[in-house]
């Protein structure tokens, strides 16, 4: 299994394979960036159906942690970590231990955090055997705790920026919202447009999840495999990533799509086959930023909960920027958002060792 080869290789800085017998840990960490900080990105647990499918994931996932580090104007470069979750899987505290000693071993290089399938008390375990991980119990004043309401903050006032630019409506009262996926972060956004006045058209694969936000929010819910073709104002994509691509977007009716989910787009040609289809979208690592804000407060300690709620709202206004500059230039609203990440990346100096101390 080589890395150079591989697709979403971006030349990256580093890539460790990470095991352990004893406690049957499988894990890769990737740092793609250094340029603007540490290199800061959750950890993923999840089963792949090979080593190779697990390799590109944390590769793509690294390097899109750079984009939404430098576009965020954090103090952070990008880097992600997966751990395999095998058919004999135990997540026991020794394992969780062990990850923790392999991001201690970057020596500040590489941050870690909660991601898919990891949790806060999960963030505990690994921050036994190392300081360089956030996520952790917030402290009253504080940064801190469950990343997600902070993302899904985010999301809600990416979309509110969309309907705004594409649909002139300065409020989101009476649209429809599809949204796929409504674990922690999909449940909050619900939370957010909901109480905007939004209707809501949900899926997910835990029906548990379901009847929360159906109990909860009044909404609706659909097929897993209908969700993103329903007749609605957006389509907010919170579950896993690549469910935008060269079978979905023709048959996608919303304008608008804008959610939380990493890596939506299959290919970046995607991009332009959205931006052909008269369809706005909102490039995830900007509208999912907010987690990741509320990561580098906790971890820097730099500004309070009031500070990082500002902060994190401030995607709207960027995202409005990107949009105008795609309506400005022609250009997809990706290609745009990466541009304008390469050059804040470029434009910062020298990738070295940027340990914090």
């Amino acid at each position: 299994m080589s890395a150079f080869s591989n697709p979403a290789f971006d030349n990256h800085e580093q890539v460790t394979f990470c095991r352990d017998a004893a406690t049957g840990l499988s894990a890769i960490i990737a740092i793609h960036s250094t340029a603007l900080g540490p290199a800061a990105g959750g950890c993923r647990l999840w089963s792949y159906a090979s080593d190779t499918e697990a390799l590109y994931d944390v590769l793509r996932l690294s390097r899109g942690m750079s984009y939404k580090n430098a576009m965020a104007d954090l103090r952070f470069g990008g880097g992600k970590a997966v751990i395999l979750k095998t058919a004999d899987f135990q997540g026991t505290d020794a394992l969780y231990e062990k990850f923790g000693d392999f991001v201690d071993a970057f020596h500040g290089r590489y941050v870690t955090a909660e991601d898919v399938g990891m949790s806060v008390a999960v963030m505990e375990k690994i921050a036994r055997r190392t300081r360089f991980v956030s996520g952790l119990p917030k402290k009253a004043g504080h940064a801190g705790g469950d990343p997600s309401p902070k993302t899904a903050f985010g999301i809600f006032k990416g979309i509110e920026a969309a309907v705004k630019f594409r649909l002139g409506n300065d409020t989101l009262r009476g649209l429809t919202v599809a949204v796929q996926g409504v674990g922690n972060v999909g449940y909050f956004l619900c939370a957010y447009l909901a109480k905007a006045g939004a209707r809501l058209i949900v899926a997910d694969i835990d029906q548990a999840r379901i009847n929360r936000v159906v109990d909860e929010f009044g909404a609706k819910p659909v097929a897993l495999d209908e969700i993103l073709f329903q007749d609605v104002d957006v389509v907010a994509p919170c579950a896993l990533g690549a469910v935008l691509n060269e079978q979905s977007i023709p048959i996608i009716k919303s304008t608008i799509v804008a959610g939380g989910a990493n890596n939506q787009l299959q290919t970046d040609a995607d991009g332009r086959r959205l931006l052909e289809a008269g369809i706005l979208y909102a490039p995830d690592y900007v509208i999912n930023g907010g987690g990741i804000i509320n990561v580098a407060s906790e971890f820097y300690g730099d500004v309070d909960e009031d500070e990082v709620m500002n902060r994190v709202a401030a995607i709207g206004p960027r995202l409005t920027g990107i949009f105008q500059e795609a309506r400005d230039s022609g250009l997809p609203t990706n290609e745009i958002a990466d541009n304008q990440a390469r050059r804040k990346i470029a434009q910062a100096k020298t990738p070295t060792d940027q340990n914090p101390q």
